[in-house]
């Protein structure tokens, strides 16, 4: 894909949606730092579902350190792989208290150091909360940049890299919600709704009948 077609290819995603963002709820990065930790193999949808109890009785890292383990998992218990994610929640609540004064921090390092934190989940808090241009490679825009041509890479950080090289600079604080809405909703991985995308013709992918 060339610099023309990238450009044009996220000028008709940011028409269709001037102000994409993320489906999980939240309210503050912390908030948003636990849903993504939650939604590892899991749907926003289900994730919402369950944040929505928890934040009301937890919202900070000390409130949520209060209800300890067994009382986060009270409300984590619909997710999946509910107890290791839990207490990734503990530790990583307490680590903020110690470490950050209960804020979340700006910066991959410090986030990659909290439990559960790996490098996608870092870039969504860094891109989501604190408008950082950083790109997070989930399997949909794993998917859809290998798919489209836009990015093509073997694994999740190839893809990410060239992602940072291919985006235009002007569409990169949005592009990762413009990619994984499509991927989620359009470019689907067993029946991708090629008859009524908006970018088929700018797409390296056979169109599907």
């Amino acid at each position: 894909m060339n610099k023309a077609t990238r450009q044009e290819m996220f000028e008709r995603l940011r028409t269709a949606n001037p102000h994409p963002t993320t489906e999980l709820n939240y309210s503050s990065p912390f908030e948003l730092l636990i849903a993504v930790l939650l939604s590892a193999q899991a749907t926003d949808a289900g994730v919402n579902k369950a944040t929505a109890k928890l934040f009301a009785v937890a919202n900070t890292p000390q409130t949520m350190l209060d209800l300890g383990l067994e009382g986060v998992m009270q409300y984590t218990r619909s997710i999946g792989l509910y107890r290791t994610k839990s207490k990734h929640i503990i530790e990583t609540c307490q680590a903020l208290i110690t470490k950050h004064h209960g804020e979340v921090p700006q910066n991959r390092e410090d986030l990659e150091a909290l439990a559960g934190v790996g490098r996608k989940t870092a870039n969504v808090v860094l891109n989501t909360a604190f408008r950082q241009p950083v790109m997070a490679v989930d399997t949909h825009i794993f998917r859809v940049s290998n798919r489209t041509g836009l990015a093509k890479g073997k694994n999740v950080r190839e893809v990410e890299d060239k992602l940072m090289q291919n985006i235009p600079k002007e569409f990169l604080m949005d592009a990762h919600h413009w990619l994984i809405l499509h991927g989620r909703y359009t470019c689907k991985a067993q029946k991708p709704q090629c008859e009524t995308c908006i970018i088929n013709d700018l797409c390296d992918y056979p169109i599907q009948k």
